[in-house]
C-alpha cells in the first residue's frame, strides 16, 4: 500500500478567482461634498487686474528712463527718472511679484478639495489642496457632535459649515476667502446633520 501523502490532512486553499471580494461601501452610507479651490473667478480678475497695474507701472519707470513713450496714453517719457522713475519702477515689481504669486495659487487651485463622510467605515475624509502636496486628514465619525452653521456680518463677513468635534477645535469644512450664499449654506449643513445623524447648530 502505498504511503499516504503529506498533504492529505492539509485544509485545501481557497482559489483567489473564486474567492468573495472585499465589500463595497453602500453608495448610500457615503456623502461626498466638494470644495471649490482658489481657481475661481474673483480670483481671476484680481489676478488680471494686478498683472495689468504692475505692467503699466514698469513701463511708466522704463518710459521715464528710456525717454520713450511705451504706453499708448498720457506720456510718461516727460517724467523725471528720479524720483517720479524710480518710485514708479518699485510699485511695478512689487505689483508683478504679487501677480506672480496670485497665478501660482490659481494655476495649482490651493484649497480644492472634498469632505467624505462613509458611515460603513465610520470615518470623514477631509482632503485639501496644497502648495506642494494634498493634505488628508481623518476622522472618527463618533467624535463629530454637532455641524455648525457659523455666519458673521460685518465689515469682514464670515458664512462657513464646519464640525464641533469632540475635545477639538471646530473643523471648516467650506472653502475660506468668499462667503457661501446663506441660502447654499443652510441646505448643505441640513444635508450633512441629516447624514450623520447630529444637530445642526447656529440657523
Amino acid at each position: 500500500m502505498p504511503p499516504a501523502s503529506s498533504s492529505a490532512g492539509t485544509p485545501p486553499r481557497p482559489d483567489p478567482a473564486t474567492s468573495p471580494a472585499p465589500r463595497a461601501s453602500d453608495p448610500a452610507d457615503v456623502l461626498e461634498q466638494s470644495v471649490q479651490g482658489s481657481r475661481r473667478l474673483s480670483n481671476l480678475l484680481v489676478a488680471s487686474a494686478v498683472s495689468a497695474g504692475g505692467a503699466g507701472f514698469l513701463l511708466t519707470s522704463l518710459s521715464s528712463r528710456l525717454g520713450i513713450d511705451l504706453l499708448p496714453i498720457g506720456h510718461p517719457a516727460s517724467l523725471a527718472w528720479v524720483p517720479q522713475g524710480l518710485v514708479m519702477g518699485a510699485y511695478g515689481v512689487a505689483a508683478l511679484l504679487l501677480a506672480l504669486y496670485l497665478w501660482s495659487v490659481i494655476s495649482i487651485d490651493v484649497g480644492a478639495g472634498a469632505n467624505r463622510f462613509d458611515r460603513s467605515s465610520g470615518t470623514a475624509t477631509i482632503s485639501r489642496r496644497g502648495f506642494r502636496s494634498l493634505i488628508s486628514f481623518e476622522l472618527p465619525l463618533r467624535e463629530i457632535q454637532a455641524v455648525k452653521v457659523d455666519v458673521r456680518d460685518g465689515l469682514n463677513p464670515r458664512r462657513r459649515l464646519a464640525l464641533r468635534v469632540q475635545g477639538r477645535r471646530d473643523l471648516p469644512l467650506t472653502r475660506v476667502g468668499e462667503p457661501l450664499p446663506l441660502a447654499e449654506l443652510e441646505q448643505s449643513g441640513a444635508e450633512l446633520a441629516r447624514f450623520l445623524k447630529v444637530p445642526l447648530e447656529g440657523v
